[in-house]
């Protein structure tokens, strides 16, 4: 009796962090690309992923939303040159990715653009090209720069 019920506390407790994760394709549309500029208001560096939130400027209405943009683990970030300084609060950046199924203000982050040079965001997507968007372009930003 003591060992099924030890056995089956161990089911839930390792199961747990299965069943909390999520697919990409549950949460995000890759069909959604997108391409915004904004400035870095928090960074949250933590596993089992980073995430990165800008405001946004409508060039059109001045109007700022705020974005939260998913990217890989830490160490996942850190195979790729990041180091939890490399965005920091204040900072202006360049996050291309794909939207929330749901069309709020989240997406799961492809590459990240910081003083000008792109880096990988270790995501779900890093592998999977979006279609009719040209990552090896040079990199136009919403500020027109």
């Amino acid at each position: 009796m003591k060992v099924t019920a030890l056995a089956a506390l161990m089911v839930v407790v390792l199961s747990k962090p299965v069943l909390s994760h999520h697919s990409f394709a549950a949460e995000y549309d890759s069909t959604r690309s997108l391409k915004l500029t904004g400035t870095v208001t928090k960074v949250e560096w933590q596993n089992p992923h980073t995430y990165i939130y800008i405001d946004v400027t409508d060039k059109k209405t001045g109007k700022i939303t705020s974005w939260a943009f998913e990217l890989g683990s830490p160490s996942g970030l850190s195979k790729r040159g990041w180091t939890p300084e490399t965005a920091k609060i204040g900072m202006t950046v360049t996050v291309e990715g794909a939207q929330a199924r749901n069309g709020s203000s989240r997406a799961n982050a492809r590459n990240v653009v910081i003083n000008g040079k792109k880096m990988a965001a270790a995501s779900s997507q890093e592998l999977q090209p979006y279609v009719g968007l040209d990552f090896n372009q040079s990199v136009q930003d919403s500020l027109g720069r």
